[in-house]
């Protein structure tokens, strides 16, 4: 046979057979089992069933993966929390249901373990069903018999980001992408990190571990390309962040369409941009976030920023501030930040600083131009810096974005150079700085033209302005309000007539937070007391502590809207934050931020637990209460009475960090005021000075009475209503007090700490709490005196006097004083397991 002939007749047969493509859709009628793929139109990627390396035990999963990468690099899954058992038993299929929704059954019984959930239906004058196609992009969709897309994979990302994909973030509904990590290369199911826009601003993106921020992006400034990449001196990575008035969305795309570059959020916490280096066989990294130390939220603390236009970036204090402890600063650690080097005064000016990435915490103040938002912060005291800029992009009808700072400034960092990606220029108020002057000189300005010009314009005016001034005077108060709430839009189910119509503050629906708590089920509960209950819950994202109030609970409209209005107005780092609200009928609930170390008392009074808190931390925590205590007496722009201070209502973070909660007996007083009185006793008795149980008269001085039985608490381990651990002694006071008359103070200390404990800390916390409990509401300390001593120590610290002792108990008492007839006592025994 002539070999050469036979080739040429198979060559000539090859070539006119047809060609078989990969087959890149699932159509009606044939499912797809374990060992089928669907194989896109380019060959870019497969969708099909897999079991992760190291999967243990071996289970299946339905994703889409890239074609030509032989490492499985896989870039979405379908069902990542419920994986389906990979033997023979049990064959899985993905098929197209008469509903229009594609469905992932089990084989075991025909089990649905994921769905697209679709409502649409297949209607009678058109049966035919939609068809689901694999893209070359990477994207599965759902198309219907006339090409609308139904469902897309795009829409609903797990870890990974890829080209053309986008991170949305709806403003009228709040609803947001979230790419989650993985737990670990083994298993696809939610891990610990997730990456997502700003719930409260939506204007900037965020890298979380759980709840707390590791890693934020400067904010949007308007500009269509934020920045860009450059991989291998070839391919160019646009990423973009676009406004278009209904959602704000990240996208990017590549110059030369290369498909296999990639975003993704690792289990370790990286958000690492990718590109496939196909001569080493290995996924190069050609950026991540964060990528040091400097990088990663507060790192610098409070008022300290990031210099990245040093050769190494480090920590440094803006100007006007200095290291809070010198002594951290120089071992490396910074997260306690800067303080003023002077106090602020209302008429100081601003500094400009060029070349930031501004601090986390802003208020966005809507349609106000330069000059406006300037006035904005200006005139108002407790607002420390704003920027402004001139929006490059708007489809809004505001072509400006004005933000306003009333806390501490967090997460700032020092661009190389003003033409930076997220660069602005941030306006400082400084101490001691004079004004400008500018808009000041323009106001005169105009008034003496006008008088110049006639007396009738004076006239006409000096009407409008009364106008105004009336208006403006309530404009100005709503401005104020939302500079310290926050400009936070509404959630579903607040409607017209609500008692909290007077301020801006986020209401949540009662159905939403139904919702997130399975209809409070008692597994989400995490504590409860004679208020009510308290629940844990993912709220956009966040772990959420929700305290419902008990409909009999004394804590009625009053009270709660105290509780709303106070802690919604205060900030600071040793306060709770309160995150939202929802009244409803009969329903009152409140939102914090999760706090994972529970109360103060479910760790200290603990036998098993106590042992987490060392003496550094304990003093730590004595020190945070006290800061807490003096920004309510007297840095707040409210002097605050908390009245109900106690270990149960201290808060600790992940950090151990201590923050002062439950405000819902809390009093405001004016300037001047430095006392009140009250028929109506409300406080946990042990903790309550003597003047305020036995006569209603209360103060900060008040305050400064449980704050020193609240250090001798944490100092000894001991409640102050025990007497298992004190002998004789009536209770801890008189405990505490009897060891300081014969020198014994170190007794106090609680044995499970004595190993760390540093005996000059202990002794000036001792001294401390005996004076905060001394009988003379004038001869206990300001706490100021206190954090001045808690940080510096003194030799001249006053000698206590012996304190009075009345019968102390661990409840929680309202007691209205008057005659026999009208008072009433109600005790509220309170457990609390984590908030």
């Amino acid at each position: 046979m002539d070999w050469s002939a036979l080739t040429y007749i198979t060559i000539l047969i090859l070539l006119f057979l047809p060609m078989s493509a990969p087959d890149d859709r699932l159509a009606p009628g044939k499912p797809l089992s374990p060992g089928m793929t669907i194989v896109s139109d380019g060959g870019a990627f497969t969708l099909g069933f897999f079991s992760p390396a190291n999967s243990t035990p071996a289970n299946l999963y339905l994703g889409i993966w890239y074609s030509a990468i032989p490492e499985l690099t896989v870039v979405w899954v379908a069902n990542r929390e419920t994986p389906i058992r990979n033997d023979t038993s049990s064959q899985p299929t993905l098929y197209l249901a008469n509903t229009s929704n594609l469905v992932l059954a089990d084989g075991d019984g025909g089990h649905i373990i994921w769905t697209t959930n679709l409502t649409t239906t297949t209607s009678s004058s058109s049966p035919l069903l939609p068809m689901a196609v694999l893209l070359n992009t990477g994207s599965f969709i759902l198309r219907s018999p006339n090409g609308t897309t139904l469902w897309q994979s795009f829409e609903h990302p797990t870890d990974t980001f890829l080209p053309g994909m986008r991170i949305r973030a709806n403003y009228k509904t709040h609803a947001r992408d979230i790419l989650v990590s993985w737990k670990h290369p083994g298993d696809p199911s939610l891990g610990s990190f997730s990456y997502s826009s700003d719930p409260g601003s939506l204007l900037q993106f965020f890298l979380w571990n759980g709840s707390r921020p590791v890693y934020r992006s400067a904010p949007w400034t308007g500009y269509q390309v934020s920045s860009q990449y450059q991989a291998n001196n070839s391919n160019l990575v646009y990423q973009s962040i676009i406004n278009n008035g209904e959602e704000i969305y990240l996208t990017y795309s590549l110059a030369d369409g290369a498909a296999q570059t990639r975003y993704v959020l690792t289990y370790s916490g990286k958000f690492q941009l990718q590109s496939w280096n196909k001569s080493l066989s290995v996924w190069a990294v050609l950026g991540e976030w964060p990528n040091w130390e400097c990088d990663r939220y507060g790192y610098c603390g409070p008022y300290g920023y990031c210099d990245n236009s040093e050769v190494v970036p480090t920590c440094k204090c803006l100007q006007g501030f200095q290291p809070t402890s010198m002594g951290e600063w120089s071992s490396g650690r910074f997260s306690e930040g800067c303080q003023r080097k002077k106090a602020l005064h209302c008429g100081d000016g601003f500094l400009a600083l060029p070349a930031i990435k501004v601090p986390d915490g802003f208020v966005h103040v809507l349609n106000r131009s330069m000059e406006e938002c300037a006035a904005e912060c200006a005139r108002n005291c407790s607002c420390v810096a704003y920027a402004q800029v001139n929006l490059s992009t708007s489809t809004t009808g505001d072509s400006t974005r004005c933000f306003v700072w009333a806390g501490d400034l967090i997460d700032t960092e020092k661009k190389i150079d003003g033409n930076a990606a997220g660069s602005e220029t941030l306006h400082l108020r400084i101490a001691g700085l004079a004004d400008s002057g500018r808009i000041q000189e323009r106001n005169i300005l105009k008034i003496v033209l006008s008088i110049l010009a006639s007396v009738l314009v004076l006239m006409c005016i000096s009407l409008v302005t009364w106008i105004c001034r009336s208006k403006g005077k309530r404009q100005r108060r709503d401005n104020l309000n939302r500079l310290v709430l926050g400009d936070l839009d509404i959630h579903e189910g607040f409607g017209a007539g609500s008692p909290t119509e007077s301020f801006d503050f986020p209401m949540v629906s009662f159905k939403i937070i139904v919702g997130v708590t399975n209809n409070f089920q008692k597994s989400y509960m995490i504590g409860q007391g004679g208020f009510g209950k308290v629940y844990k819950a993912m709220l956009d994202g966040r772990e959420v502590a929700i305290k419902r109030l008990s409909k009999d609970s004394n804590q009625g409209i009053a009270e709660f809207r105290n509780e709303v209005v106070l802690i919604a107005k205060l900030q600071h780092r040793n306060l709770v934050r309160l995150l939202g609200c929802c009244l409803e009928g009969d329903e009152k609930l409140l939102i914090f931020e999760y706090m994972p170390n529970k109360s103060l008392d479910a760790l200290l009074f603990s036998s098993a637990r106590k042992t987490m808190l060392d003496w550094p931390t304990r003093f730590r925590i004595i020190k945070g209460i006290a800061k807490g205590l003096l920004y309510l007496h007297q840095d707040s722009r409210m002097k605050i009475i908390h009245r109900d201070l106690k270990a149960g209502n201290v808060l600790l973070d992940e950090e151990m960090r201590p923050k002062i909660a439950d405000f819902g007996m809390a009093r405001m007083f004016g300037d001047s005021q430095q006392k009140a009185d009250t028929k109506r006793v409300v406080g946990t008795y042990g903790y309550m000075a003597p003047e305020y149980a036995m006569r209603g008269i209360f103060s900060a001085k008040s305050d400064v009475y449980s704050f020193g039985v609240l250090t001798l608490e944490v100092v000894s381990g001991v409640k102050i209503s025990s007497t298992g651990h004190i002998k004789e002694f009536d209770n801890l006071i008189a405990y505490a007090w009897n060891l300081w008359k014969e020198r014994k103070a170190m007794d106090l200390v609680d044995a499970d700490i004595v190993k760390s404990c540093i005996p000059d800390e202990a002794l000036l916390c001792v001294q401390i709490g005996l004076l905060c409990v001394q009988d003379n509401p004038n001869d206990r300390p300001l706490m100021s005196s206190v954090v001045f001593i808690l940080e510096n120590g003194s030799a001249a610290i006053p000698i206590p006097s012996q304190p009075a002792y009345f019968a102390h108990t661990d409840e929680q008492t309202e007691l209205v004083r008057g005659s026999t007839e009208n008072s009433k006592n109600s005790l509220t025994i309170t457990v609390l397991q984590g908030r």
